[in-house]
């Protein structure tokens, strides 16, 4: 029988790319556990998810995966958003009753607003009802934030008789669209292909141009198919 936790309290953390999501989340799974009580992670962003770059949709897969480790409530993605970040989180918090916020506190974070005091003003407007925890975070070192990949390049990836390849220019004919990431320093198509199925981000690599590991695009090219 499923555990029954308590809800007259619940807990909202709101993550940011960048080193410190993690430990934010473990954060609020403690004082989640601690209360007994559900925790929902946010994260917003004003690009679509299928053009986050290779670093976003890593940060974005980590999470996921440790929501589900941790048996998160629900992991909510904000994406393709233009609205101000306080209205995001006030919605939040009112669709999922939540009665405290834990945010970072970053220079590398656009979450650092939450400290500036006209910021955390219209947001307890907003939800006067909300406890805030902000949470002080380490500054990211240089050599970890920096990437391994050029910027991202819209790409498609197509059947090649029992191979498949990735190509910079839209085919006529059934492909699978995403994004290129290219390793810095290669002259060739070497890199990663990040692309969504079925409302989840997925990753296959390439090497000179060719998928080395076809198995997840050839069953979406069955599925596809049928």
């Amino acid at each position: 029988m499923k555990h029954v936790k308590r809800m007259d309290e619940s807990i909202l953390v709101c993550v940011y790319y960048g080193l410190n999501g993690e430990r934010l989340i473990r954060r609020g799974h403690k004082l989640a556990t601690l209360l007994d009580c559900p925790l929902y992670i946010l994260t917003v962003d004003t690009k679509p998810l299928d053009a986050f770059d290779a670093e976003k949709s890593g940060y974005i897969e980590r999470w996921t995966a440790l929501a589900e480790e941790l048996e998160v409530e629900k992991f909510i993605i904000k994406d393709n958003e233009k609205r101000p970040i306080q209205k995001i989180i006030a919605e939040v918090a009112r669709e999922n009753n939540v009665t405290q916020i834990i945010v970072g506190q970053s220079a590398q974070s656009r979450w650092e607003e939450i400290t500036k005091g006209s910021f955390l003003n219209v947001l307890l407007k907003e939800v006067p009802f909300v406890d805030f925890h902000i949470v002080a975070v380490k500054r990211p070192i240089e050599d970890e934030a920096s990437g391994t990949f050029e910027k991202g390049v819209r790409a498609y990836v197509i059947q090649d008789f029992e191979n498949y390849k990735i190509v910079f220019t839209c085919p006529k004919f059934p492909s699978i669209e995403g994004i290129f990431f290219k390793e810095i320093g290669t002259d060739f198509d070497n890199g990663i292909f990040k692309f969504s199925f079925e409302n989840r981000m997925h990753e296959v690599k390439i090497k000179e141009g060719f998928v080395s590991n076809p198995h997840l695009i050839h069953s979406i090219y069955g599925i596809s198919n049928k």
